[in-house]
């Protein structure tokens, strides 16, 4: 039997890989996509999600545009990392279909039933917004699996991870909300690299992994450079990986917490793995990952979509 989800997110190349693997995967079955400002703009994700959609002939799924910006800051995107589109590579199709009339915060309220999992891949900012103006939501949202922050490394400053640090008001408010999170941060999915070697793989299978293979070329360059990959982390598609199959991913319970108002650290995930603290463990934090298997698992979902 498959597990809803409904994946809330600013795409993105990664943001993209995991809607299409959602899709191709009969363990989860994607009930709904809610878009907020990150890596792009809100206009921009919001357009890249339905022309995910598009690609896949997906556009009966309902996307809905949230937040433009965080809670009480100003926006940073990564149009360095992604382009200026949010989607730089390939030539994806025009979305036919348009976001439904409500706000994301009513869409997730709505979609979010019991056993449904919530896949946030962005900042946290809508779902801290749920969190606020529908706080019902909590008693009926049983899990969260977000993709965002780290253990012990940051790709925006040093200390943190992107997701946490364009918007740590809105994450500190759903870390403390008191539903299972399970972050999926930098420490493991920087351990799983997508290689030319796979993206060839997929090159020929049809638009999708056509589609893919380019998201990744252009992704690669910039990891290649900052990095030194011989890769490039499909941070957001690994988020979803673990709702098809928890085995991928080592976690341990934990105490998360998320600075807010630090010169040096502002935005990093404090994660207490040790529990050194008497905190309360409030989260799961990935420590390990079956990189093979989860690559594998990719290429070849992906490859199924044609």
């Amino acid at each position: 039997m498959s597990v809803p989800i409904v994946i809330d997110c600013d795409p993105g190349h990664d943001d993209a890989i995991a809607i299409l693997l959602a899709l191709a995967s009969p363990e989860v079955e994607l009930r709904g996509v809610t878009t907020v400002a990150g890596n792009q703009t809100l206009d921009k994700t919001t357009r890249n999600a339905l022309k995910v959609l598009e690609l896949t002939g997906r556009s009966d799924i309902p996307v809905a545009a949230g937040a433009d910006r965080p809670l009480r800051r100003k926006l940073r995107t990564a149009a360095n990392v992604h382009g200026e589109s949010g989607l730089d590579g390939p030539d994806l199709p025009e979305p036919a279909a348009a976001p439904v009339g409500a706000h994301a915060v009513d869409l997730l309220a709505e979609l979010l039933e019991p056993g449904v999992v919530l896949v946030p891949t962005g900042p946290l900012t809508n779902v801290a917004l749920l969190l606020e103006r529908h706080p019902g939501v909590k008693a009926r949202l049983g899990r969260i699996v977000w993709m965002g922050g780290a253990i012990g490394e940051g790709n925006v400053t040093p200390a943190a991870e992107f997701n946490a640090f364009v918007d740590p008001e809105a994450a500190a408010a759903v870390l403390g909300s008191g539903i299972e999170v399970t972050m999926i941060g930098l420490d493991i999915t920087h351990k799983a690299l997508f290689t030319r070697a796979h993206a060839d793989r997929l090159r020929g299978a049809g638009r999708a992994g056509r589609a893919v293979a380019e998201l990744s070329d252009f992704f690669q360059r910039f990891h290649e450079n900052r990095y030194g990959f011989d890769g490039s982390p499909i941070h957001d598609a690994l988020a979803v990986a673990e709702v098809i199959d928890p085995s991928l991913v080592t976690t341990v319970e934990c105490n998360i917490e998320i600075e807010t108002a630090s010169q040096l650290c502002d935005g990093r995930t404090v994660v207490d793995r040790w529990h050194v603290t008497d905190r309360p463990r409030n989260a799961r934090a990935g420590i390990d990952v079956d990189a093979e298997r989860f690559l594998e698992l990719l290429v070849e979902r992906i490859s199924s979509l044609g």
